[in-house]
């Protein structure tokens, strides 16, 4: 009896150690598991004091709230909206378009604000996309070169008794990839053909880049930030080790006329938004300005069409250009949604740890004498460094601009970026919209955020899942 009450209070203890060995494991990794739930004051007011609460279809198109002038946003906004037409016209403020362009106004690509897209078929035209057109090598300050008798820009559109400039084609195939636990996905992959050419054959070696129109609001505050701030984030020979370097562009500004640091377009190839703003008048519209004063003829086009009658010189005038211009940069940026939802920072935590934010910097401020005063001092949260980066082979456009050689592209702001189902109707993402979601933008990603990519296809579904939730969050 001894014997056995002594065996059996042994087996006892062992079971008990080993159940209480088992519990402990099981608590240790739950713990492991679980992400610290980081909760930042006004971590909602992405624009910081120019935030707006509107999350509906006018999302992106609302007037900053901490500024005044209003009248001047009105006013642009209507020259923004409106289509331009055809001179001469008894609508002389908005005549000259053309006669080689892209689009009848800047919201026939910006619709809503917003972003555009490629062509959803393989015979539908280009809208709110555009083919950047260079030749190998560098050109005057350091632009590419345009290619002859076709510039820097393919012209799809033209005013009657003008040639458009061609045609593209976009078609598609998939490339399937797999999870690492073997759940598969499939990346479509753009083809482009060029037809119609009105001004004969392409040269062997030209080069392009097909762009799609990124969503407008928060210009203004990214333009306020100071260059001090934005060289903080650089590290161009990756002394740290991680793996992402970041190097600026430095662009000629027209204004200045000096090179100075790129802020804007996919590349970083503008450097303010007055420029922008400019520049997609002359390259989108056909319509000269104070700042780009010729029109966009190449070649022999420059004897074609040089006589034709036009809106002016230059077609928009100086007070209607500045409006258009503060238009664009102060619409204010919509606020987070559900941005305290567990899964939300769950996601938060899953961006941060698989090294996303090293190149899209969460938060940053805007400098203290900002060209408008509203701008000053705001703590934004843009989500870019607004730096070049390598995005590897797979991404890469094989076209130089500046200094941003065909593989890399300026870390886009994410701000905003949830709400492009609601504005726009669609999520297609990157410089091209090839990827139709979040989860193919990601799986894109190559160069330096190969190890990012390589981090998410690790990922459990529900941390993948998570992450996607935070992204439709910003």
């Amino acid at each position: 009896m001894h014997k056995r009450f002594n065996k059996g209070r042994f087996l006892f203890v062992i079971g008990l150690f080993f159940l209480n060995t088992v519990l402990f494991t099981q608590c240790r990794k739950k713990q492991e598991e679980e992400k610290p739930q980081i909760i930042e004051e006004h971590e909602e007011l992405s624009g910081g004091d120019a935030t707006t609460f509107d999350a509906s279809l006018n999302a992106f198109g609302n007037f900053a709230p901490n500024l005044g002038e209003e009248d001047k946003f009105v006013v642009g906004n209507s020259f923004f909206r409106n289509n331009w037409v055809i001179a001469p016209s008894s609508t002389t403020a908005r005549d000259g378009i053309g006669p080689l362009f892209n689009s009848y106004s800047c919201s026939g690509c910006h619709s809503d604000d917003g972003r555009g897209k490629p062509p959803l078929s393989a015979t539908e035209d280009l809208s709110s996309m555009i083919i950047r057109l260079s030749l190998p090598g560098t050109g005057i300050h350091g632009a590419p070169i345009p290619v002859p008798n076709y510039g820097d820009q393919l012209s799809n559109k033209a005013i009657p008794g003008v040639i458009i400039e061609g045609k593209v084609q976009v078609t598609y195939t998939e490339e399937a990839g797999y999870y690492d636990d073997g759940t598969q996905y499939s990346l479509r992959v753009p083809h482009y053909t060029f037809y119609n050419l009105g001004y004969g054959a392409m040269p062997a070696n030209f080069l392009f880049s097909p762009r799609v129109a990124p969503q407008l609001p928060g210009l203004g505050l990214l333009e306020a930030v100071d260059e001090g701030t934005i060289l903080s984030f650089a590290d161009p020979s990756d002394a740290n080790g991680d793996g992402i370097s970041g190097k600026p562009n430095y662009v000629w500004d027209a204004k200045q006329q000096k090179n100075v640091m790129g802020r804007f377009g996919w590349k970083a190839n503008q450097p303010s938004v007055r420029q922008q703003t400019a520049a997609a008048f002359q390259g989108d519209m056909g319509i000269t300005s104070g700042l780009f004063p010729e029109d966009n003829f190449n070649g022999t086009q420059v004897s074609l069409y040089d006589t034709l009658p036009n809106g002016g010189n230059p077609e928009i005038s100086g007070e209607t250009f500045e409006n258009v211009a503060y238009y664009s940069a102060t619409l204010a940026v919509p606020a987070r949604r559900n941005w305290k939802e567990p899964q939300v920072l769950l996601g938060k935590q899953v961006f941060t740890e698989a090294q996303c934010s090293s190149c899209h910097i969460p938060s940053m401020k805007t400098g203290a004498n900002a060209t408008i005063a509203g701008f000053s001092n705001q703590k934004i949260r843009p989500y870019t460094d607004l730096l070049l980066h390598n995005m590897g082979a797979g991404l890469a456009d094989g076209r130089p601009d500046f200094l941003a050689n065909g593989q890399e592209w300026r870390t886009p702001p994410l701000w905003g970026i949830g709400l492009l189902k609601t504005v726009n109707g669609h999520t297609f993402l990157l410089h091209d919209g090839r990827a139709r979601n979040f989860e193919e933008a990601i799986l894109w990603h190559g160069g330096e955020a190969e190890k990012a990519k390589n981090y998410f296809k690790k990922l459990k579904k529900e941390d993948r899942d998570a992450l996607i939730k935070f992204l439709q969050s910003l």
